[in-house]
């Protein structure tokens, strides 16, 4: 396309509107507004690209980050595969890349975005890394975009000074005011705000190539799933065990899920919803999914339900322990990962949590611990498993009437029925283990 040159009044007009807010403007607001644009669903002209940003591998040892730019690519890729997507993705550093067509845009953003150790993605047009074809790239976008209201041209360079001979204040001038200038030969009348714009074109300049976009999709942040050491989730079906054992993939662990049949207390049902609830986890990461372990339950909450009444759940829980400790011995895990609130229920006060964790010598970490009801339900929704937890399950008719919230450690294990730890072993043992082809089936 043909560039209009910057004139001098159109350059004046986008720094006097720039020097008027920049008062307001906190420093260090000049690079990358991370967060959600308000052009939600558009791309730039020419878009071919996703570009991938991550965020606490950043900080860590060169060695290390490369380990980890590493994992994540491998993990993408796999995240891609899984939904029919062909496209190859690139590594450099601190950044990745999908090149993709225009059609596949939608699909690899959504795909990308549900990769723990993903902060945010673009799509966007890649460019040559000069000022002229910046600025057309930039003012095309801005003739497909920029309708009215204010705009703002937010620029980052990446490497060394010399790479460039304009620095990112420069690009951000030069660009805004070659798209006031072609605004208004459209009739358009724009206004800069650096503050709170209502479409904000974003560069992006390295070394060999530039790229222009103009949103930021929001992924989950955390670790690559495989940069820490497996635990074993317990997961029931329910909302909060779901939300839980994702928790802990997002921090890079790689997980196996553990569903322990209630037998008559449970149901049916009760097992559909775990194994649904675990298909999900799965596509979250594709090439770290792990078979599901079903735990035959039942002859040990026979034993529970028949000789304890108040001290039922405490007890429960820690045969549920019991039998995950045995199946983290198994797989190699390193702990074991429970849905838990503080106070959600009179079975998971903090008092119950230093009776029930002690039966294991493995950690329990509880992702929820401090999360209210609404937020782990928002959660669930966000990451797709709220839907499957809901599934009309059986009557829980384990729980008694008068529970205990207060038990010490030594009545709790006074009360346990005799030979409760060998059914535990044996459930373990005996577990039904279901692959990731069979779970597509049940």
């Amino acid at each position: 396309m043909s560039l209009p040159s910057p004139s001098a009044s159109s350059k004046t007009s986008y720094r006097r509107s720039e020097s008027v807010l920049q008062e307001q403007r906190p420093l260090g607001n000049r690079g990358y507004l991370y967060g959600p644009s308000s052009i939600d669903g558009m791309h730039p002209s020419g878009a071919d690209t996703v570009l991938i940003r991550y965020g606490e591998i950043g900080v860590k040892s060169s060695q290390l980050q490369q380990r980890l730019e590493q994992l994540l690519e491998e993990n993408m890729t796999a995240v891609l595969r899984a939904v029919g997507i062909d496209d190859t993705v690139r590594r450099e550093r601190t950044r990745l890349y999908v090149e993709t067509d225009t059609g596949r845009l939608d699909n690899v953003l959504d795909a990308v975005t549900q990769v723990p150790g993903i902060v945010s993605a673009s799509s966007a047009r890649r460019t040559e890394p000069t000022m002229e074809a910046i600025s057309a790239a930039v003012v095309e976008t801005a003739l497909e975009t920029v309708e009215g209201g204010t705009f703002a041209v937010r620029a980052r360079r990446a490497g060394q000074k010399s790479d460039h001979p304009f620095t990112s204040t420069e690009l951000e001038e030069q660009c805004g005011s070659a798209v006031v200038e072609s605004l208004r030969a459209r009739g358009v009348d724009p206004v800069v705000d650096l503050d709170n714009p209502d479409t904000t074109l974003s560069i992006e300049c390295r070394k060999e190539e530039a790229y222009v976009f103009l949103e930021k999709q929001s992924g989950p942040g955390g670790l690559p799933v495989g940069s820490q050491e497996p635990m074993v989730a317990l997961i029931s079906g329910g909302i909060d065990s779901p939300v839980a054992a994702w928790s802990v993939l997002k921090r890079g662990c790689p997980v196996y899920p553990l569903y322990v049949d209630l037998g008559e207390y449970g149901g049916v049902d009760h097992r559909t919803r775990a194994l649904e609830t675990a298909t999900g986890l799965h596509e979250v990461a594709p090439n770290w999914k792990q078979p599901v372990r079903i735990a035959p339950g039942g002859p040990g909450i026979d034993r529970i339900v028949e000789e304890v009444d108040s001290l039922r759940m405490p007890i429960l829980r820690r045969f549920m322990f019991r039998i995950a400790e045995h199946v983290a011995g198994e797989v190699g895990a390193v702990g074991i990962v429970t849905g838990e609130s503080i106070g959600q229920k009179s079975s998971q006060t903090s008092a119950m949590f230093s009776v029930t964790t002690p039966v294991t010598s493995l950690p329990v970490i509880r992702p929820l611990a401090t999360a209210d009801k609404t937020e782990i339900v928002d959660r669930a929704k966000t990451i797709g498993t709220y839907r499957d937890s809901t599934i009309s399950a059986g009557c829980n008719r384990i729980a008694p009437d008068r529970p205990a919230t207060k038990p010490a450690l030594s009545v709790v294990r006074a009360a346990e029925p005799d030979g409760i730890a060998g059914l535990a072993a044996e459930a373990a043992e005996n577990a039904e283990i279901i692959s990731s082809e069979q779970l597509t089936t049940q």
